[in-house]
């Protein structure tokens, strides 16, 4: 004796497993048994077993959709960078900070220019003061070899 249940989740009531068999074929369904196979009684649902593994696949998938990875974007600049060029950088920094993007920031210098490391790093005060609406340094400047560099993450809003 099995337990049946329909497509819509309705319970049929006990019945022999050749009746359910026949239940399910005249639907044109699939008899499937959905309790473990030690239980009394077992439990079986008519259904599109088809059907319930594409839906199965369809949901597991669009919830992987559902959640975003960051991404690290990296602008580079040169200490001597002048003022139209900053602009257009800073631009690019904010599309990527609003949209959802981590964002390194790198001054390279170039033979003599590390002397004047200052320069890159009022450069990248500069940045972390004209972006603190948006954004927030995840790592501070730091010297790495022959370049400078700060990441700068977007602020996490409370909702």
């Amino acid at each position: 004796m099995v337990m049946l249940i329909d497509e819509n989740g309705n319970k049929l009531g006990h019945k022999t497993k050749e009746e359910a068999l026949k239940s399910s074929s005249e639907l044109n369904l699939d008899l499937v048994q959905v309790s473990p196979s030690g239980t009394e009684p077992v439990v079986c649902k008519i259904m599109d077993f088809g059907k319930h593994i594409f839906m199965k696949k369809k949901n597991n998938s669009s919830s992987k959709a559902g959640s975003k990875r960051t991404t690290t974007k990296e602008i580079k600049f040169r200490p001597s960078t002048d003022v139209g060029d900053y602009n257009i950088k800073l631009k690019k920094i904010k599309s990527f900070i609003l949209g959802g993007d981590k964002t390194k920031i790198s001054v390279r210098f170039r033979g003599r220019e590390i002397l004047n490391s200052d320069m890159g790093l009022e450069l990248l005060d500069r940045l972390r003061d004209e972006l603190k609406e948006i954004a927030q340094v995840d790592q501070e400047p730091s010297l790495e070899g022959r370049q400078l560099l700060m990441v700068l993450s977007p602020l996490k809003r409370n909702k």
